[in-house]
């Protein structure tokens, strides 16, 4: 299961909508057979996986195939996963977590049972899941993967007094968020952050799609952003419109107003918080606009799920 996993990063940033989802086969010999789901309307995992297996002459009567994703038992734009396991007689399938879709929800774990097929499921299944955590959250909520990132001195500022911003981490914080841009379907950022930084939000210091750029508000005409969908409704509004078009994350790069209104409205899943070591004093703008706690009881509390050194600077992942 860890090869799976492994193999199911590589297709990370390629299967969207679709889950990024790794298998390995082992037939009775020992020997093992890895792939990855392919961009949409190319192979399931398990087919990638069994297809190398039988390409090589391998018989895979009474085989184990270990999926990081539970097989899928419905016709799409490819056939069911499930019919191709049984009729290649694989004996055992390992399963890390079961897929919530509406189309797949237990079923292909039943089919492969009904079959004789021995499964075991929840094998790996906090890693898996932790990988999958986009694709699993868009499909029980109908909404992307909230991301909110934001940059900022050990005091919790974003920018000078007088608005200068560039540059408060360092280029390995700059990579990192690359990284994040490329894991992402589509970006969004408030129209202030676009006429004062004119950013393009464009996927340059890694390997990977760029995302749809999403701008609250309204873009100037000759804004690098563009083209970008401006917005004007709620946040919930947007996300119920994004998850509709298939975009499994959402990542929110804005200034303190947009992180604010964000945070305050309970849509963000994960913060990764890029701390450089510097101060710059009360003076100077802070994370998040609007939000303020009164006594210490009402104070917002998440937990710390990965720290990670960027260079110089210190990123911390927070989750509700």
């Amino acid at each position: 299961m860890g090869l799976a996993i492994a193999e199911a990063a590589r297709a990370r940033r390629r299967t969207a909508p679709n889950p990024w989802v790794g298998c390995v086969v082992v037939d009775r010999q020992g020997n093992t057979f890895s792939g990855s789901t392919e961009p949409p309307g190319g192979r399931h995992a398990e087919i990638v996986a069994m297809d190398l297996a039988l390409n090589a002459g391998a018989d895979l009567g009474g085989a184990t195939l270990y999926t990081t994703l539970e097989p899928c038992n419905h016709r799409g734009r490819t056939g069911p996963c499930t019919d191709a396991i049984i009729a290649a007689g694989v004996a055992h399938v390992v399963v890390g977590t079961r897929d919530p879709d509406t189309k797949v929800a237990g079923r292909g774990i039943t089919a492969l049972r009904t079959a004789g097929i021995e499964v075991a499921e929840d094998v790996e299944g906090v890693r898996v899941r932790a990988q999958l955590a986009p694709y699993l959250h868009h499909r029980r909520t109908g909404r992307p993967f909230v991301v909110l990132k934001v940059a900022a001195t050990l005091d919790g500022r974003i920018a000078a007094e007088d608005g200068t911003s560039r540059w408060i981490t360092s280029e390995a914080a700059r990579v990192r968020v690359h990284e994040l841009r490329a894991d992402s379907q589509a970006i969004c950022t408030g129209a202030g952050t676009v006429r004062s930084d004119d950013p393009e939000l464009t996927v340059r210091h890694a390997d990977g799609p760029n995302p749809r750029r999403v701008v609250l508000g309204t873009a100037p005409a000759e804004a690098r952003v563009r083209p970008c969908l401006e917005w004007n409704g709620s946040l919930p509004d947007l996300l119920d419109q994004l998850g509709a078009e298939g975009v499994l994350q959402l990542l929110v790069e804005a200034g303190p107003a947009v992180a604010g209104s964000f945070h305050r409205e309970g849509l963000v899943n994960r913060y990764v918080v890029h701390l450089a070591p510097a101060i710059a004093g009360s003076c100077s703008p802070g994370m998040f606009a609007g939000v303020s706690t009164n006594t210490i009881s009402d104070l917002w509390r998440g937990r710390i799920t990965a720290t990670t050194m960027l260079g110089p600077d210190l990123e911390v992942v927070l989750e509700p």
